[in-house]
């Protein structure tokens, strides 16, 4: 490298979660982004593979899989983070998670035992994982839950993320609009409830059509609690985003539900959107249960 030019920032992923929720598959994907990955690296290493990075010429992306399996390693990951951002470092941890059903199911299909579990009981095994990986979660930069995805929707929502994170320093936001008989999304920041509005669902014409048919569109938008809900929920955005931002936070995921997930909360979704658009955001959509009945 020529000496005239600047060292590029180092940029570090960390890549834990769930045992069986794709750990390794994320990998694949972040390496295929440009990263030097390193799989099942022990966190009190992470920074000295972090000096080891600042030479000259070496890769200034990187993503380390950790699998943290004990007390001492969460400490030790605390620890080498705190480390990474003091240096300056670019830092984000991705957390991948999905249901217990999901797991299970995983596991049963490829016959392998759970690695907490003292016994065959796959579920007892990922209950003291979730215990031990909770405040983890809690503070991760990108919780993606990867219970409904397969292999390949998985590496398009990486590389949704991360390919739009690279190429800009911005707060990236993410909508889903889902249904509540299906389950609340395991990976949002914000949750908003719209059942409280009336639901096209008991209206013959627009019960076969979801929320971003204009016709179920008007309906919902058309009521005076919309109106007020989304002047709320804009004034909510237009304090709190900038807060984040000056936090450091570098990707928000928002969830808006109603019972279905196919007309209130599309509609409601699609509506949020143009509103964060408007305060200079540019968020993605994604609406889950749509397709459900």
């Amino acid at each position: 490298m020529n000496p005239e030019t600047p060292e590029p920032d180092l940029d570090v992923t960390v890549i834990t979660g769930m045992s069986g929720a794709g750990r390794s598959e994320a990998a694949d994907v972040l390496e295929d982004l440009g990263f030097f990955v390193i799989d099942n690296l022990p966190p009190a290493l992470i920074g000295k593979v972090a000096e080891l990075a600042r030479g000259g010429g070496r890769p200034h992306r990187y993503g380390l899989v950790v699998d943290v399996r004990s007390g001492v390693f969460i400490d030790d990951l605390g620890a080498a983070l705190a480390g990474l951002r003091a240096s300056g470092a670019r830092t984000r941890v991705l957390f991948l998670d999905a249901s217990d059903a999901a797991l299970v199911r995983r596991f049963e299909a490829t016959r392998r035992r759970h690695p907490l579990a003292m016994t065959d009981r796959v579920h007892e095994g990922i209950q003291k994982e979730r215990a031990l990986l909770e405040e983890l979660k809690g503070g991760a930069d990108v919780v993606l839950d990867t219970s409904q995805l397969n292999v390949h929707e998985l590496r398009d929502r990486l590389v949704d993320i991360f390919s739009e994170e690279l190429s800009s320093q911005a707060l990236q936001l993410s909508i889903v609009s889902f249904g509540y008989k299906h389950g609340l999304p395991l990976d949002v920041d914000l949750v908003f409830d719209c059942r409280f509005l009336p639901n096209p669902h008991w209206i013959e014409e627009l019960r076969p059509l979801d929320g971003r048919d204009p016709a179920v569109r008007d309906y919902v938008l058309g009521q005076p609690e919309t109106q007020a809900f989304l002047e709320e929920l804009r004034r909510l955005f237009q304090l709190t985003l900038p807060a984040f931002e000056r936090e450091g936070k570098s990707y928000l995921s928002i969830a808006v539900g109603c019972t279905g997930g196919r007309h209130r909360s599309v509609a409601i979704a699609e509506a949020l959107a143009e509103i964060l658009v408007g305060l200079g955001s540019d968020p993605s959509v994604r609406h889950r249960d749509v397709e459900r009945v």
